[in-house]
């Protein structure tokens, strides 16, 4: 279990270092990474920069 918990844990700090370089929405990606764990790793390198209207 604590095997589980750990690998979760680093798949959060990966996506939100991946989408943090990447300009994407952190916060969405961190929950993702928290509801389905490594399966987000992949998704996250796709993701597309967040733009900003002005």
């Amino acid at each position: 279990m604590a095997v589980l918990i750990i690998i979760n844990l680093i798949s959060i700090l990966v996506c939100y270092y991946v989408a943090k370089h990447r300009k994407a929405k952190i916060t969405f990606w961190v929950l993702v990474s928290l509801v389905v764990g490594p399966l987000a790793i992949p998704f996250v390198f796709f993701s597309k920069p967040e733009t900003l209207t002005e």
